[in-house]
């Protein structure tokens, strides 16, 4: 009986015990579900940032209208002076401060028109030039809005209209914008200003900053540069290049080869970390920041506060945390792809609002006049 028991216990066992093959491939068969269900997740994340980034979008649309200022704005005595060359001369010339709006959008919010204003104050012999897309989709003259009022103030200041094909004729680009129109893209007005401002760059040279930086301190001493946004990543929100830059070039190069929209800042910061690291045959960025002519400045340049702690600009701070936190700052970045929307009290001691006081005072007051009447 025992031998019996024994005897059936084992065959029992054999029949349990699976075989190598079956074994193989139920591995594999599991691997395969794993990588499927990571792929799944991969593309609910990426269709869920979307979602994110498109509600975003058309929340800050509805609020664009909540302004109940005058069209007119009279202009403050504190303008700087006229710039050394003659508007309505020549085309842009190397050394402008340029700015872009690659939407259709024709009401330029505070942090826009702060951001125009405090680059005319603090290059006051240079022009600064805002491109806007929707110019060049109007016959007609500027709008009527207190932005443009105001920015009209200042004799360096110039808006123009945008037009895409003709910035992008010549470049490597030309091709990439008539293919993109035929076809959704879901980032396609970030991915469109990341071209634009290489474009930019490579054809005119001179100073791009993204609208919405709060400029300090002159930046024309800067050429051939960018700023790091962290250890490991550049950021083009600023840019400061002679033309027809090689760098700029492989950017252009890069941009068209390496396509791909579906990734957000795969076109902006991506693009630049990967086109450096080429420049200068380097695996990482703590390797050099700095070569052949093309410098990347830390942090503390133009990002002393990093996008994770956008919220910082909300903050109350005192004059001399303010005054330490931007000390090594050219520019400082907003961030208003996080912080668009949020509600600052202009008169009270927040760091964005004492940012406002200090270096684009018309805009800063037009504020103290909305916040008023509400």
């Amino acid at each position: 009986m025992t031998v019996v028991l024994g005897e059936q216990a084992l065959t029992g066992a054999r029949m349990l015990r699976m075989p190598n093959y079956l074994l193989k491939v139920t591995r594999v068969v599991l691997s395969h579900k794993l990588r499927a269900l990571f792929i799944l997740a991969f593309k609910f994340m990426s269709f869920a940032s979307i979602i994110l980034y498109w509600r975003k979008m058309e929340d800050a649309k509805g609020r664009v209208q909540a302004y109940s200022l005058p069209v007119e704005i009279h202009c403050a005595r504190s303008v700087p002076s006229p710039p050394y060359t003659v508007a309505g001369g020549p085309s842009p010339s190397p050394g402008d401060v340029f700015f872009v709006e690659t939407s259709e959008r024709m009401d330029p919010s505070y942090l826009f028109t702060c951001a125009v204003e405090s680059a005319a104050r603090t290059h006051p012999g240079t022009r600064v030039v805002v491109l806007m897309k929707g110019l060049a989709c109007r016959n007609a003259s500027l709008p009527h809005h207190w932005g443009f009022s105001l920015l009209s103030c200042f004799p360096n200041v110039e808006i123009r209209p945008l037009d895409l094909r003709e910035l992008f004729s010549g470049t490597p680009l030309a091709k990439w914008y008539l293919q993109a129109q035929q076809r959704w893209e879901p980032y396609f007005l970030p991915v469109l200003s990341d071209a634009c401002r290489i474009a930019i760059m490579w054809k005119f040279g001179g100073i791009y900053l993204d609208t919405d930086f709060i400029v300090l301190r002159n930046l024309k001493n800067l050429s051939n540069v960018l700023g790091a946004q962290s250890k490991y990543v550049l950021n083009g929100a600023f840019l400061s290049f002679e033309p027809k830059h090689k760098f700029i070039e492989l950017c252009m190069q890069d941009f068209v080869e390496n396509y791909n929209s579906w990734i957000w800042g795969h076109q902006g910061p991506q693009l630049l970390t990967r086109v450096f690291k080429k420049w200068c045959s380097i695996r990482s960025l703590r390797s050099s920041t700095s070569c052949r002519g093309v410098r990347a400045l830390p942090r503390e340049a133009f990002y002393p506060i990093r996008w994770q702690d956008w919220k910082k600009y909300f903050e109350v701070v005192s004059s001399s945390e303010l005054h330490h936190l931007f000390n090594n700052t050219y520019a400082v970045h907003v961030w208003n792809k996080k912080s668009q929307g949020t509600r600052l009290e202009i008169t009270s001691q927040a760091l964005l609002a004492q940012l406002h006081s200090h270096f684009c005072p018309d805009t800063y007051n037009i504020m103290k006049k909305e916040a008023e009447r509400q």
